[in-house]
């Protein structure tokens, strides 16, 4: 079917309806770009998104249970993924929303010159027709001057009273009329015909070829909207099969969670080493009641025989042993002697392969160095051999202190791993317990509550006082007692050896610098660490 011959008489009509169909196409292309923009919306939030819950981390703080490398590895999957909206958006753009609008234009310019055609083709029969109207008219009007002269000459011919000159008179002006209504039927006849030419011409072949050249637009205008509706749809088709894979990498990293690996890595990551701690002892504090007074070199505190507090007792181990205890945080030192054994050793270990990593580097670069200058000194004019000296005297200097690091690191790994070689061929007694103190750590793993007390010495008090002190006949007080956590070799002046276990007399509290001065039961008087203790105060004294 044809517009041409089913719609002749359209043009208005077809007018309006190729306006509609660019109308809908620059819509359609509008609804592309709404959807394209949705798509970046969404691959820019989802980055952000991504970028939120995977921060920047240092080496040291990259995770390692399988939770959370999977959580990671799904944002990754989510990363790409949004790397494949991105994909469609640019696509649209590109094929679908504009190849739509450079066709509408191409359409609005192709749609303009085919009704311009249609209206110069409407134009020229408008004047044909009014041509051969207007020979119409002229042709009507001779026709009644004729008559009118005809009836002139019969009236006159007729009457006896005209004279002859009327008469030939008014037969010349028949004559004339006559002969000007023959001319204005012939003009009429010739533009009667050529306007019947003109509006068949227009109606069967100009008219019919527009209508046909905008039927052709509209059908093409069509067929491209389908050809984007599939290109719309294809867009998304090309990106499944990386959006599946991506999916596919969410549901394996979702099967890579193991709560066994990640439960052991807690192990790895916490384990300190110490052994539990074992029964404490009985810690007889009757034996004193029973001395005479001849037979007793040390007078007997008044407090002594008082019954220690056990809610205090608990509250002063719960601050230094209590395994859930607050852990405050301690100083790195370079040999990682504040950590507990297990990770010291883990330390210890990862630094001295990073040592020899750089000396590998420095190995391999001095090499290269002394192939360089060899060839230097086989080959003059490339290069000056002593140039590369003092680079090669750097790198040795650099290989020298890495040895250095390396040794010293070994030797605090052997110590390690021979401590705790040691204490795994001990046994626990049901009396003792038997823990060696490693920096300021607990068995439990906890630490001190003073973070610098480990490089601290003890208070120096004047060397007269304590002369006064430990020479009176009158001891202080006894406020407490404490047990001996850890050895301590007291090599500082002033400062009280003990072993493990051994139970001590407190006779002045820690003012604060991480010192508790005790008396052995020997009478022997100085300084402890704090933290090697655990202490119980007397009820009565405490406070004082």
């Amino acid at each position: 079917m044809s517009w041409g011959t089913e719609l002749w008489d359209q043009f208005e009509n077809l007018d309006k309806h190729t306006q509609w169909g660019i109308d809908f196409l620059e819509r359609y292309a509008k609804f592309v770009k709404e959807r394209l923009e949705i798509e970046q919306t969404y691959a820019k939030q989802l980055r952000n998104l991504v970028k939120k819950y995977c921060p920047k981390r240092s080496k040291d703080d990259e995770p390692r249970f399988s939770s959370c490398l999977s959580f990671y590895a799904i944002l990754n999957e989510l990363n790409d993924y949004a790397g494949q909206r991105e994909i469609v958006a640019e696509e649209m753009g590109h094929k679908v929303y504009g190849e739509l609008m450079r066709y509408s234009q191409d359409l609005k310019s192709e749609r303009k010159h085919h009704l311009q055609e249609g209206r110069k083709a409407q134009q020229y029969l408008d004047h044909c027709w009014k041509q051969m109207d207007n020979s119409k008219k002229k042709f009507e009007r001779e026709c009644r001057e004729a008559e009118k002269s005809q009836l002139s000459y019969e009236r006159l011919d007729n009457d006896i009273n005209a004279t002859k000159s009327e008469v030939e008179k008014a037969k010349a002006q028949l004559y004339l009329r006559t002969h000007m209504a023959d001319e204005s039927k012939n003009e009429y006849a010739a533009q009667l015909q050529n306007f019947n030419g003109e509006q068949w011409k227009h109606f069967n072949v100009a008219i019919p070829q527009i209508f046909k050249n905008l039927q052709d637009m509209d059908e093409r205008r069509t067929v491209k909207l389908g050809e984007t509706y599939r290109s719309f749809a294809e867009v998304e088709r090309r990106v499944i099969p990386i959006i599946s894979k991506c999916l596919e990498g969410m549901v394996a990293a979702a099967k890579s969670v193991d709560e066994r690996r990640d439960s052991a890595i807690v192990i790895e990551s916490f384990k300190s080493g110490f052994e539990p701690p074992g029964d404490f002892p009985f810690e007889d504090f009757s034996q004193n009641i029973y001395r005479t007074g001849s037979d007793g070199t040390i007078s007997t505190p008044k407090n002594e025989g008082v019954r220690p507090d056990p809610k205090h007792s608990l509250g002063k181990a719960k601050n230094k042993l209590w395994l859930f205890g607050k852990k405050p945080k301690a100083p790195t030192l370079e040999d990682f002697s504040h950590l507990p054994p297990e990770q010291r050793r883990k330390k210890l270990q990862q630094r001295i392969d990073e040592l020899s990593k750089e000396l590998q580097k420095e190995v391999d670069q001095r090499d290269a160095l002394n192939k360089m200058k060899d060839v230097y000194e086989k080959n003059p004019q490339m290069g000056d051999p002593s140039s590369l000296q003092p680079k090669i005297s750097e790198t040795m200097c650099n290989m020298e202190r890495l040895r250095s690091e390396i040794h010293k690191n070994e030797s605090w790994l052997s110590e390690v791993e021979g401590k705790q070689s040691a204490r795994g061929d001990r046994r626990p007694s049901a009396e003792v317990n038997h823990h060696t103190p490693h920096g300021r750590e607990s068995p439990e793993g906890s630490y001190t509550d003073d973070p610098s007390q480990e490089h601290r010495s003890p208070p120096q008090p004047d060397p007269h006082e304590f002369d006064d002190e430990f020479d009176d006949d009158d001891p202080l007080p006894a406020i407490g007692h404490c047990k001996a956590l850890y050895a301590f070799n007291g090599e500082n002046e002033g400062t009280l050896v003990m072993k493990e276990d051994e139970v001590l007399y407190i006779i002045e509290e820690d003012k604060g610098d991480g010192w508790t001065r005790a008396r052995k039961q020997s009478g022997e008087e100085g300084y402890v660490p704090t933290s090697y203790v655990e202490i119980t105060l007397e009820k009565n004294s405490k406070g004082s």
